[in-house]
């Protein structure tokens, strides 16, 4: 069915198709919308959950952690200053291994204070041991957080999700969404099954569990293989996206045009379809400009990232962050992987990014600039 319906919308319309049992709930613009959905949906029948109205974010993602705890499909969503005020959840539910689904609308930090996007709020909190994926517009939201579910459930997996969208440049706009019907998505994600990461007062096990040098390195190691084995969970779970809802997605990346490209910029989120624009209009006057979007940045697609920008002259990195005293977040990681000398900082706090700011970028790729530069 199609639907005319905002970024936020989307997200809540993916939810009740995921069919969680528990939603935990403290609302922060800009992803309030999101969880009211989700509010009228447990209020009118169309989804059968326990919806819990917590007193803070942090107990959002106790109450979600509690609930994945005690064997039940959980999500729960925030943005900003909420996303770090549960920063000390963060480490506890991933490190627990429990697979809860957490959309974050992006927005800046404070101070100074601005409730508008950016997404610093999320890559300052790359670390935490989520696996992260940001989408670029309405419909990839509604299809990622769906997908979401069965990656983080994987039983290779078992990693909690932060499917991230760009405060306001996406929650807050509508576009034309396909959203599935319900027994498409009963089809495509299985009834939830808790393995052996739960509760069971027949057989009592030890969680949330101290452990010293000799065994604390070995719990962080199986979760950092579990993260790289992701990868390959993010390529089944697209396969059968395809095969039922007729939509393909890319993995961890999406390259445009890059395969003869000369100069590259790497870009995340929403601004990529901007972006696109302006090197098709560069390459009609003979600048062989290319495109790759970062759909993940946890697990890191390191392999793509190599493949499609080491053939180039040049690359770059836009990005709405600043790692201060520093370079860009994403800017690091993408070095990481592959060579890319120029880092573009720019829409932080909701500033606009022109399509002439970003033909600005491959003019500064194309004399050679190098090093962290401003909008």
């Amino acid at each position: 069915m199609r639907s005319f319906i905002s970024g936020n919308d989307a997200a809540a319309a993916a939810v009740r198709l995921a069919r969680p049992q528990v939603i935990s709930a403290y609302p922060i613009t800009p992803q309030t919308t999101v969880v009211e959905r989700l509010a009228e949906f447990a209020e009118d029948g169309s989804l059968d959950a326990e919806f819990i109205h917590v007193e803070s974010e942090h107990s959002a993602l106790s109450a979600a952690m509690g609930a994945s705890l005690a064997g039940v499909r959980t999500f729960t969503a925030t943005s900003s200053q909420g996303l770090l005020y549960m920063a000390e959840v963060l480490s506890y539910a991933a490190g627990g291994r429990f697979p809860i689904v957490m959309v974050n609308a992006n927005r800046s930090l404070a101070l100074p204070w601005n409730i508008y996007g950016d997404q610093r709020d999320s890559l300052g909190l790359l670390d935490s041991g989520w696996i992260q994926a940001y989408a670029e517009n309405a419909q990839e939201v509604l299809d990622l957080t769906l997908m979401a579910f069965r990656i983080a459930e994987d039983p290779a997996v078992r990693v909690p999700f932060m499917m991230n969208l760009d405060g306001f440049h996406l929650t807050h706009t509508y576009e034309v969404v396909e959203v599935p019907t319900a027994a498409q998505a009963d089809e495509f994600l299985p009834a939830y099954d808790p393995g052996e990461n739960q509760i069971d007062f027949e057989a009592p096990r030890s969680f949330g569990f101290s452990a010293g040098p000799e065994w604390n390195a070995s719990f962080h190691r199986s979760h950092h293989e579990a993260m790289l084995r992701a990868r390959a969970a993010v390529d089944r779970t697209e396969s059968a996206f395809h095969t039922i809802f007729g939509r393909r997605y890319p993995g961890g990346t999406d390259a445009y045009r890059c395969g003869d490209a000369e100069y590259i910029l790497v870009t995340l989120g929403s601004v990529s379809g901007l972006c696109r624009q302006v090197a098709d209009a560069l390459r009609e006057n003979g600048v062989k400009a290319g495109i790759l979007r970062l759909r993940y940045l946890r697990p890191f697609p390191d392999e793509a990232v190599h493949a499609a920008l080491s053939s180039a002259r040049a690359a770059a990195v836009l990005e709405k962050d600043i790692s201060f005293g520093g370079a860009g977040t994403v800017f690091t990681n993408v070095r990481s992987a592959a060579p890319a000398r120029l880092n573009v900082i720019g829409g932080l706090g909701g500033a606009d990014i022109s399509a002439t700011q970003i033909a600005g970028i491959f003019e500064r790729l194309q004399k050679g600039e190098s090093g962290v530069k401003w909008l």
